[in-house]
């Protein structure tokens, strides 16, 4: 007579809480890794929601001004007294409203999530036995909320070139220094002025993904890096502690004014990678040596 062991059917395997699809799409291989990241970003409805809600920005400030009439000379943002003469003043317009808040808000989330995010959902351990490693995964998470930071920053522009050029008519541009330039050469110092914003939202993007890998929740890691975003630039409009306003990462976030010169100058985008680039070293060294050494799967 067989054992009641030997009859007993055997004992099923628990669900996994882990969508086996979604880690098994991620790719292998750093470049594998990479591509799978960024289309996972990508993917969710989430990243397109801020993205639109980014958008939103320049059309209600060209149809404002559409239907209200523009500024008086120097009120309002920068730039908003020229968007009835053209159009393209729209997107840089609408940039110099989003990057206090909106532009940072919605880069904490993309940052915040990429450690946080992974763990709170139980696939951060799947993901770590790639053969890439912790590190990989970590630099791969920072490259795409980078790519974001260009996505984002390059939405705001787009739609307020093309929202404005619609509404107000696009010709050549009037510089800062007061000569003009042709349409082409205008949307080229956009597209500079896009690069120069999206480099000065690298420091910020380092330390979100430094502040998600000290948390499995991603609301918090969020929310800690908006709140620095704004503390700093609250930091720097306070005369008292001008002494560290050169080393905040939110000091030169609206210097991109020389690339809207003639003749063009460079230094201000150079001085301001400089700044991102140290806060980067700094919080991505702090942040591998924290996802590295830390057990960050509890």
């Amino acid at each position: 007579m067989s054992s009641p062991e030997a009859v007993r059917a055997p004992a099923k395997t628990a669900p996994s809480t882990v969508p086996p699809v979604d880690v098994a799409s991620r790719g292998s291989g750093l470049p594998g890794l990479l591509g799978s990241e960024a289309a996972t970003l990508f993917r969710r409805w989430r990243t397109w929601a801020m993205l639109g809600a980014l958008a939103l920005v320049p059309v209600l400030l060209a149809v404002a001004v559409r239907i209200a009439g523009g500024a008086d000379p120097g009120g309002g943002p920068p730039f908003l007294d020229q968007i009835t003469d053209n159009g393209v003043f729209v997107g840089l317009a609408a940039l110099t409203v989003a990057i206090p808040l909106f532009l940072p808000l919605t880069i904490s989330v993309v940052s915040g999530d990429a450690i946080a995010g992974e763990a709170s959902l139980g696939t951060l351990r799947y993901l770590l036995v790639a053969p890439s490693g912790r590190s990989a995964l970590l630099v791969v998470k920072y490259v795409v909320a980078a790519v974001f930071c260009v996505a984002a920053t390059f939405t705001v522009v787009a739609i307020g070139v093309l929202v404005g050029g619609l509404l107000f008519g696009a010709g050549p541009v009037t510089l800062l220094s007061g000569a003009q330039v042709s349409l082409g050469e205008g949307l080229l110092r956009c597209l500079a002025v896009v690069a120069y914003v999206s480099v000065s939202m690298l420091g910020l993007s380092a330390i979100g993904v430094l502040l998600s890998t000290l948390t499995t929740v991603p609301v918090g890691a969020m929310a800690a890096t908006a709140i620095l975003a704004v503390a700093a630039q609250i930091v720097g409009q306070i005369p008292q502690l001008s002494a560290i306003h050169p080393f905040l990462f939110t000091d030169k976030w609206l210097d991109f004014g020389d690339l809207l010169r003639s003749p063009i100058s460079w230094d201000s985008f150079a001085e301001n990678a400089v700044l991102q680039a140290a806060w980067i070293v700094a919080a991505g060294a702090l942040a591998l040596w924290r996802f590295g050494t830390r057990d960050v799967l509890s």
